[in-house]
């Protein structure tokens, strides 16, 4: 595979006890050892030594889409969908009956 198109991404992901979660884009690295440093750099310090596990690096491919499907809103316990969505979810279990 051709990595000069791509990117390495580093997030991290704090899940709390109760189930609340806490997202950070870390940042975005030419390559993948530059990736790995950076987690070496955090995994130390306040907040990221709590939840070390939670480091991950994924490999993006420049110029692609990788969000290629719809999504839905769980905010506050309660799933809120826009009326498209929803049409088209509706219309999905009608065909499949």
């Amino acid at each position: 595979m051709d990595l000069s198109a791509s990117v390495f991404v580093v997030e991290h992901l704090h899940v709390f006890d109760d189930g609340e979660e806490s997202a950070k884009l870390i940042g975005i690295y030419s390559t993948k050892s530059a990736a790995e440093e950076a987690v070496e750099r955090l995994k130390t310090k306040p907040g990221f030594r709590d939840a070390p596990e939670g480091f991950t690096v994924d490999l993006y491919r420049l110029d692609e889409d990788h969000w290629t499907e719809g999504y839905v809103t769980v905010k506050h316990g309660s799933l809120e969908m826009e009326d498209e969505q929803e049409e088209k979810l509706k219309e999905g279990n009608e065909t499949s009956t």
